[in-house]
């Protein structure tokens, strides 16, 4: 199973990276993994709704040049569906027996994904009503994906 998460903006924190580092350490053994940041815009505090959809635009063409035909995308939005971790683990493996083997979970950047992101996607998927911040989205994604994998192989892990 090849997975790709693709984000916008950097992690500055040294907190996040580690954690990032550690749960993409423990997925190697279930899958190939694949982080890729591209760049935000700067945006100022009181833009219109104009300039808020140019800069998901402009976000949105940067990750779009990394997805591929075969891709599953996943894209995370607030109203996406939300499972629990056996649902979300069932989820994926569903997909996988399906056939996909390629997946690619987008994660926007302050102002959320443009609307081609969320057209190109094959589903969309939401962790919680509540926002939070993308570098912590980054970090939530990949211990629920280990979790699932974590599952799927009947690993203890999941309590």
């Amino acid at each position: 199973m090849n997975v790709k998460i693709l984000c916008v903006g950097k992690i500055k924190e040294k907190f996040y990276r580690d954690a990032i580092s550690e749960y993409s350490k423990r997925l190697s053994k279930y899958c190939s993994l694949d982080i890729i940041e591209v760049a935000d815009e700067k945006t100022s505090e009181n833009c219109s709704d104009t300039e808020i959809n140019i800069v998901k635009d402009k976000e949105g063409e940067r990750l779009l040049k990394h997805v591929k035909d075969r891709d599953y995308v996943i894209a995370l939005a607030i109203l996406g569906k939300q499972h629990d971790s056996v649902a979300f683990s069932k989820y994926i493996e569903n997909l996988s027996v399906a056939g996909n083997s390629s997946f690619v979970f987008v994660i926007g950047g302050s102002l959320g994904l443009s609307d081609s992101v969320m057209a190109r996607s094959n589903s969309q998927i939401s962790f919680s009503k509540m926002t939070f911040p993308h570098q912590l989205m980054r970090v939530i994604l990949l211990e629920q994906i280990y979790r699932s994998m974590r599952i799927m192989n009947n690993e203890p892990y999941h309590k």
